[in-house]
């Protein structure tokens, strides 16, 4: 799976959009930021990982790692 499919997942598993998204994030980072260009970022994988830890905030998430069991 990749990022991109994680982060769209999460979106319509909380009954968001991305336009919902992108307008929260405009909302807290004072910067236009369009639904078509955080789809476009994810698209490409070139969103950044502080964007990641934002949308993931906006829907309730945490982001972590965790070693894995052998």
């Amino acid at each position: 799976m990749t990022i991109k499919d994680d982060v769209k997942s999460l979106i319509a598993k909380e009954a968001w959009t991305m336009t919902d998204v992108a307008g929260i994030l405009y909302k807290t980072e004072n910067k236009r930021i369009a639904a078509s260009s955080l789809s476009q970022k994810l698209k490409n994988e070139t969103i950044k990982y502080r964007e990641i830890i934002q949308i993931a905030d906006i829907l309730g998430y945490d982001v972590e790692f965790k070693k894995r069991n052998k």
